[in-house]
């Protein structure tokens, strides 16, 4: 298994068949001919190919990574949709961001920036979005927040949260084709000499600003819990990832043997959530943490949800138009007008996180404008199919391929992060203008190197 190695991240030139060749000395020539060094900062750069069963665990790892902020985009907005006592619609919401968010990540990939970047629920649109649910005319009646007058299968209460997940639809599709014509028309490419880090800075972190609240709440279910998987993480990822681990491996001329594999630095966040995730099942099968709701820690069960897999049905395929015909009023198209412009800039910062930790040049201006409209067109569609809110760019998932190490095209095919490559010799289907790999100490780009299209 080579699991260690990279071919970006050297001194070199790419060849006319699209091959890197490097000039470095004491280099490691692969089983094709093609030197690497064992000093890369990558595991797995974009020309690699991982094996199947690794590209499996690495798209499971990245669904991970977007797990949390996916799930508590809906679980924040659950209170002012009068849905805090009603689970299973609840997990119809996130199952719904989830096949958008899937469908979005296609688009973009295919035929927006092209770069490993996942799309997922936006935090941009919880500020707007619960700006306008706080007006007078959208409080939630006093009935819904008391669960003992909760009805969640009566008719009233169903036309109560859907008539709110009807005007945040309208909002959105409205707000998302203001994002589809600054995208489509090149205007942002034109706005891009004033966006710069100065910029994208104070954006990114006024819009975390009012989450710390909802976050410190989640996190507070149980702190122990919390900085456990804090500590795992920082550990895996820091500190153990140069540390091999071996493995057994079945085939080649040795058929059954053992292989070292770098564990820690390619699943440092799948590790550390399935050992906090057994932890808090050991805990709840011996009844160490409370059994009571009101207790603190019981949220950090395994098992408080488990009314809601037994409801649930097994498969559910949403559809556009699931709540009813949207409604457009002015206010929330304004408010959440405001989250799209803040995304937009956010997104702009990912594009060149990304292209810098996976080695490439600064993404054009063409690239940048087909990612925007391609979000835009995303934000469109997760507002017909009614996930409550838009889709963008996913920081955490950029911020994976910084941890990991990982940004090879292989995993596009469990979750197509990147398109594939062209190795015919002309570049004609490129990478995203991969024209060069940076070394990770020096950071110099490649001599020689080839200009493909984006």
């Amino acid at each position: 298994m080579d699991s260690g190695v990279s071919n970006c991240g050297h001194d070199g030139s790419l060849t006319d068949d699209g091959v890197l060749s490097f000039h470095t000395d004491g280099q490691v020539t692969r089983k094709d001919g093609q030197p690497k060094s064992p000093s890369s900062h990558l595991a797995y750069g974009v020309l690699d190919i991982p094996p199947w069963y690794l590209c499996i665990f690495l798209g499971i790892q990245h669904f991970l990574t977007a797990l949390g902020g996916m799930v508590a985009v809906p679980l924040i907005l659950a209170k002012d949709l009068c849905l805090q006592h009603d689970p299973l619609t609840q997990s119809y919401l996130i199952s719904t961001i989830f096949f958008v968010s899937g469908i979005c990540t296609l688009l973009q990939v295919l035929f927006g920036v092209r770069l490993p970047i996942l799309q997922g629920s936006t935090f941009g649109f919880v500020a707007p979005s619960l700006a306008m649910l706080s007006l007078p005319s959208w409080k939630c009646p006093e009935w819904t927040l008391n669960a003992s007058q909760v009805n969640v299968s009566s008719p009233e209460f169903t036309e109560e949260w859907q008539k709110r997940i009807r005007e945040l639809q309208g909002a959105i599709m409205v707000a998302s084709c203001i994002q589809i014509l600054v995208g489509f028309s090149g205007l942002i490419g034109f706005l891009m000499r004033f966006i710069g880090p100065l910029t994208i800075a104070p954006t990114i972190s006024l819009m975390a600003l009012p989450l710390f609240d909802s976050v410190g709440n989640d996190a507070g279910i149980h702190w122990g819990i919390s900085f456990m998987t804090i500590f795992l993480i920082t550990l895996f990822s820091q500190f153990l990832k140069n540390i091999p681990v071996p493995v057994p491996v079945y085939g080649g001329e040795k058929k059954c043997h053992t292989s070292k594999f770098y564990l820690f630095q390619v699943f440092p966040v799948l590790l550390a959530l399935c050992i906090s995730w057994f932890v808090c099942f050991v805990l709840t099968v011996t009844n160490t943490l409370p059994s009571s709701p009101t207790e603190y820690g019981y949220l950090a069960r395994t098992d408080t949800k488990s009314n809601v897999l037994r409801q649930a049905p097994w498969f559910r395929i949403p559809y556009p138009g699931q709540w009813g015909r949207p409604t457009i009023s002015l206010a929330g198209v304004f408010g959440i007008i405001a989250g799209v412009v803040s995304s937009m800039v956010e997104s702009v910062g990912d594009y060149y996180a990304c292209a810098r930790l996976v080695g490439a040049p600064p993404p054009p201006k063409h690239a940048i404008n087909r990612g925007i409209g391609i979000e835009g067109l995303g934000c469109l569609l997760a507002g017909a199919w009614g996930s409550g809110n838009g889709t963008t760019s996913f920081s955490e998932n950029v911020g994976a391929l910084g941890i990991t190490k990982f940004c090879t095209s292989s995993y596009i095919r469990v979750l197509p992060f990147w398109p594939r490559l062209d190795h015919s010799g002309k570049g004609e289907v490129g990478m995203s203008q991969l024209a060069h790999c940076s070394q990770a100490s020096s950071r110099k780009h490649l001599s020689g190197a080839v200009e493909t299209r984006m």
